[in-house]
């Protein structure tokens, strides 16, 4: 079995929309099979939930004792056991 790659961070903290948004794209769109993105946020990244979900992601947001967001995306199919990446559109 093939170990899944480190993680890819995405720190958009103190970054002004629509910066994250786009930085989280542009590493969504190399994600590779069995990869991650997490995004860290001081803010909850409301409008990218359903970016992710329209092309193929699936998430999960940890929210510190100190208020910072932490985003962890990975391509849907790994989430249910199948691998299939899927691109942003």
């Amino acid at each position: 079995m093939t170990p899944s790659p480190a993680p890819v961070i995405v720190d958009a903290r103190g970054l002004t929309p629509p910066e994250p948004l786009n930085l989280t794209l542009e590493a969504l769109d190399v994600l590779p099979p069995g990869g991650e993105v997490i995004l860290l946020l001081y803010r909850e990244p409301t409008p990218l939930y359903d970016v992710l979900r329209r092309n193929g992601f699936t998430h999960r947001t940890e929210i510190s004792d100190g208020g910072e967001f932490a985003v962890h995306i990975r391509h849907a199919a790994q989430a249910s056991g199948c691998v299939t990446p899927s691109p942003i559109g």
